[in-house]
């Protein structure tokens, strides 16, 4: 099982109604571009994140077509709101559109055992939206510090249901499994619905991974810490996703960590309009 992440698909529909070429040559059918790559390189038994501006629609009822277009794809979809997302609804009304085809985190955090090229490993994924930090040139403290505090809550949220759900699937694998002891390790056999084929895990040395799902990046535009690289650093986030950014002035400024925190960016113009593989 692999992972992959993209944000920042601006899709508007088949033919599209706002083509994303308007802002520069290299946008030219984005859309088939990622979708040939996705389909080349992802699996149904793989993970792909989307970090947010999937859909220049204004309603969830003007957005089913792109979420549509998205669930076709390969893949176990997990996705955040992005700051154009106007159509993002309430959990309930997106659930009965879309069903488990898409799964929908804002706030929200779970965890889960995947089998990768290197073995077993438990990944604890979930975030929310995040919003400009204070500093920003655009940061206005008195319509913006509410927002920012509303969104701090949120990511401490997921990120308490990401610590909560690895302890959870622990517990779980280990009262549903199998239990050997040899003279030199406790291993776990299981038979696990994440997995395809029964694996040997050694109890006491199960990897774990925090991913942090962002839409903007975890901090202003000088890189400054912030109320939400403070979370990462509280949590021990392994890697922050995000996207949003656009221009390559902030391509250029992202640096690949913060603190002990690895940083993604993958809005979809930024990788080329190809999946970033993340484990």
């Amino acid at each position: 099982m692999k992972v992959f992440a993209i944000g920042d698909l601006h899709l508007s529909g088949n033919p599209p109604t706002k083509p994303m070429d308007i802002f520069g040559p290299h946008w030219d059918n984005h859309w088939s571009r990622i979708k040939e790559d996705w389909m080349a390189r992802v699996t149904d038994d793989d993970i792909v994140f989307l970090v947010g501006d999937m859909s220049w629609a204004l309603r969830l009822d003007e957005a089913a077509c792109d979420l549509q277009e998205i669930a076709s794809m390969p893949g176990k979809k997990y996705m955040i709101r992005g700051n154009h997302d106007y159509w993002w609804a309430s959990a309930n009304k997106m659930r009965n559109l879309m069903g488990d085809a898409i799964t929908f985190l804002q706030g929200h955090g779970t965890a889960e055992l995947i089998q990768t090229e290197e073995g077993p490993h438990i990944i604890a994924f979930g975030g929310t939206r995040a919003y400009l930090c204070p500093g920003d040139s655009h940061f206005t403290p008195e319509t913006d510090q509410s927002i920012y505090d509303r969104e701090l809550i949120r990511t401490e949220s997921a990120l308490q249901e990401m610590d909560a759900a690895v302890e959870r699937l622990l517990q779980q694998l280990t009262a549903e499994t199998t239990i050997e002891t040899t003279d030199s390790e406790t291993t776990i056999e299981t038979t696990g619905s994440k997995t395809t084929e029964p694996l040997t895990i050694d109890i006491h040395n199960i990897p774990v991974t925090k991913l942090l799902l962002l839409h903007y990046p975890p901090f202003n535009e000088s890189n400054a810490p912030s109320g939400f690289t403070d979370l990462m650093e509280q949590y021990k986030v392994d890697t922050c996703i995000f996207g949003h950014l656009h221009d390559q002035i902030s391509f250029k400024r992202i640096p690949k960590e913060f603190s002990s925190t690895k940083l993604e960016l993958v809005s979809a113009d930024y990788l080329d309009f190809r999946l970033k593989k993340i484990m």
